[in-house]
């Protein structure tokens, strides 16, 4: 058995997984139930949004701008996983 090499490929792949990951993220079904709904970022005027905040929006961002690339990616990875194995 060949053993998985670390090559950049497999990095590539590992953060296509980490985008698809995040862009399924649904909040409603998921994120509400653990605390991380819209409505627990809120922060006052001139505060600096926090980790949760900031982390809540590169979520929604994710969603919102990957979701046509990821299509052509995801479908790219595909054929070259059906071509080359």
């Amino acid at each position: 058995a060949a053993a998985m090499a670390f090559t950049l490929y497999a990095l590539l792949q590992a953060a296509l997984l980490f985008v698809n990951a995040i862009a399924v993220l649904h909040e409603e079904r998921f994120l509400r139930n653990v605390g991380w709904g819209t409505e627990q970022g809120i922060g006052g005027f001139g505060e600096e949004p926090g980790i949760k905040a900031q982390l809540m929006n590169l979520i929604r961002s994710v969603r919102t701008v990957m979701r046509v690339p990821l299509i052509a990616v995801n479908s790219i990875t595909i054929v070259l996983l059906l071509l080359f194995g």
